[in-house]
């Protein structure tokens, strides 16, 4: 039986991982051995046991507990702590997915134990090394066996770097198989059961999402001040859902710049305006909300794919995209810091004039059967 240790440092790895150990638990169960690593490089209150339940998937073999720290420590902290894993497990391969220290650290000790290493959503770049996540990603595909990319570009990128071409698989995104299991659970579960469904039975038909984290959008007031004040003008036309990054929330606060921040609890009546500030959700809320936006502006990573497979306008604050493929065939335009562009953009939706979008190739559910087929295929 293959053995594989497969590791999640943040929430949307799970995410990304939880597709590949269902189709492994309902179709490989006895072939492959899965082991589910948790480095507890980032805590998150809102990942309790109901999370792992939510994902259709058991609570981690594992938890390193690393904690935070610089990148340095947390990378060190991971290495030591993931060696003694793999000597106790002796695993054929070990897994990685994305572009957290969690995955470079765990990478380059499965290596150097020689131990076959995999990484999901391989070869995604965005070209700018300010950016630790480009350099993780740089430096896992420098050094990964097997690889899986979710976006032909991403595919181009590995073999313009002279990567095996029988090394590296266009799958898809195990995100979107996520996505479409989640939105499937959703659909199954009664609606009153939702935190968020008290607010949005009091929204229009027509209101904004919004999630803000970065520190190149969050760290300077000089660059989140303007946000705010564009998004203050934005939400004069049609309310805006805010679940807001304890850093963001912080920043906000030390800057000064809370004016116009609502309550989503306030209140019992119709909402037509404003922003409304929530406490980071959990996924079934938070995609309960962003699933039936008119638009979603963001700087985060997964929402640009994810509403790119639902075909709802992403606005992307950031100068870069690691995921060309959701501008040039999905519903996502890079704004940068253009917030007089963020402003016509929204006008131009709000007419009735969104980018035409398509979904990308083989972004259809079923990344993570393709991904086992492989990992069956190439046991070492």
């Amino acid at each position: 039986m293959l053995k594989i240790l497969f590791v999640a440092g943040a929430r949307p790895n799970f995410m990304k991982i939880a597709p590949i150990l269902r189709e492994i638990r309902e179709n490989h169960a006895q072939a492959i051995r899965p082991l589910l690593v948790h480095t507890g490089q980032h805590y998150d209150e809102n990942m309790s046991g109901s999370f792992f339940a939510e994902l259709g998937i058991d609570k981690p073999d594992y938890n390193l507990e690393v904690g935070s720290g610089s990148h340095a420590e947390q990378t060190a902290a991971i290495m030591i702590k993931f060696e003694q894993v793999c000597k106790t497990e002796q695993p054929e391969m070990v897994l990685v997915v994305g572009d957290v220290n969690s995955t470079i650290a765990t990478g380059l000790v499965a290596k150097k134990m020689h131990i076959c290493l995999v990484h999901v959503e391989a070869g995604l770049r965005s070209g700018d090394r300010s950016m630790p996540e480009e350099i993780n990603r740089l430096a896992t595909d420098a050094i990964t066996d097997i690889f899986f990319t979710t976006e032909k570009q991403g595919t181009e990128n590995l073999l313009r770097e002279g990567k095996d071409a029988a090394a590296v698989h266009f799958v898809g995104h195990v995100m979107i198989d996520n996505l479409f299991y989640q939105l499937k659970r959703l659909q199954a579960r009664p609606a009153d059961s939702l935190a968020t469904h008290p607010f949005k039975q009091r929204l229009p038909q027509r209101y904004a999402c919004m999630t803000l984290h970065r520190p190149s959008n969050v760290d300077r007031k000089e660059d989140l001040s303007p946000i705010m004040a564009t998004l203050r003008e934005i939400a004069q036309d049609m309310p805006i859902v805010f679940p807001c990054h304890p850093r963001t929330k912080a920043r906000l606060e030390a800057f000064g710049l809370t004016q116009g921040l609502e309550d989503p609890n306030a209140g019992t009546g119709p909402i037509t305006s404003g922003i409304h500030l929530f406490p980071p959700l959990g996924y079934d809320d938070f995609l309960y909300l962003w699933k039936d936006a008119t638009v979603v502006m963001t700087d985060s990573g997964g929402l640009q794919e994810e509403t790119t497979a639902l075909r709802i306008p992403c606005l992307t604050l950031r100068e870069n995209t690691e995921r060309p493929i959701t501008l040039d065939e999905g519903s996502n335009v890079l704004i940068g810091r253009d917030m007089a562009l963020l402003r016509e953009t929204v006008k131009q939706i709000l007419s009735g004039h969104s980018k035409p979008s398509a979904v990308p190739s083989l972004w259809d559910g079923l990344a993570s059967r393709r991904i086992t087929e492989v990992l069956k295929s190439a046991k070492p």
